[in-house]
């Protein structure tokens, strides 16, 4: 019989596990288990009208910034005085016609960043299925990507392009190792693409126009070349011609094993492979 003077024990939540349970998620999500997005923050695909605006916008940052080193505050060369001068910087100089000639991946042109990208890069797009968490797109990308592209009349005769794989990034760095190593950057520390064989741009190309082709050539990742139809769209502005793409690839065709984590419940075995490159004449 219990005593009527003694106050019965506080009965205390089991709350241990829930405790442990949630010391398990935090150790596998700081630990690098949880390999790609625990949220779906993916930046949108590559397009030329995106791609096209974001020049528009670094254009004018780099002529503003221009047109201020060139006149600095309180000079008589500041234009209305006496000793102004006609050079014009290489930010304002008008661009040379047409398309023809040697072009080189300018990346200077814009800014790199998941939320804005402005520059050139070269990157993937992978769906997947995290427990608790939904449909998400993971993204990885390299903005460390140097090329050069030949045109005589209208027809593109020659295009390499090289990404710095080691560069890749995504928007949790806790999985950029895990990416990489997927790749085996160590390894292969670069993607190729080279073309096989002519495109034609057609007559409006040289006008600004849009355009949208197909490029021949060879893709290599991860050390493995296959043959491809790389889908892309072009303009010239600016002086800048301006080239997104996306191409579907099956990642074991390039012996790519997509990480997985205890949280992953499914990663499709393809995606999207995309670029958005800014050519200068060379």
């Amino acid at each position: 019989m219990s005593d009527p003077n003694v106050s019965p024990r506080p009965t205390r939540p089991r709350r241990l596990p829930v405790v442990i349970a949630a010391v398990v998620v935090a150790a596998i999500v700081v630990g690098g288990g949880a390999v790609w997005f625990l949220r779906d923050d993916a930046p949108e695909s590559v397009s030329l009208e995106t791609a096209t605006a974001g020049l528009a916008t670094a254009s004018t940052a780099a002529s503003t910034t221009a047109a201020a080193g060139a006149y600095p505050a309180g000079s008589s060369a500041q234009p209305g005085g006496a000793t102004a001068t006609s050079a014009a910087s290489p930010a304002t100089s008008a661009p040379a016609a047409g398309i023809a000639g040697s072009w080189a991946v300018d990346t200077s042109v814009g800014t790199f960043d998941f939320e804005n990208s402005t520059g050139s890069f070269v990157g993937f797009r992978v769906k997947e299925q995290l427990q608790g968490v939904g449909d998400v797109t993971a993204v990885g990308r390299t903005p460390k990507v140097s090329g050069t592209m030949r045109i005589e009349g209208t027809k593109v005769t020659a295009v390499e392009v090289v990404a710095d794989m080691n560069a890749l990034v995504t928007n949790d760095s806790r999985r950029d190792s895990k990416a990489r190593g997927a790749l085996d950057t160590a390894k292969f520390p670069t993607a190729r693409f080279v073309l096989t064989a002519p495109i034609d741009l057609g007559p409006d190309a040289a006008a600004g126009k849009p355009v949208t082709v197909e490029a021949p050539g060879e893709l290599t990742i991860k050390g493995v070349t296959r043959p491809v139809r790389f889908p892309l769209q072009a303009k010239l502005d600016k002086g800048v011609v301006v080239v997104v793409g996306s191409l579907e690839v099956v990642f074991a065709d390039y012996g790519v094993q997509v990480p997985r984590a205890a949280i992953v419940l499914s990663v499709e075995d393809r995606g999207p492979l995309e670029l958005q490159l800014f050519f200068r004449r060379s």
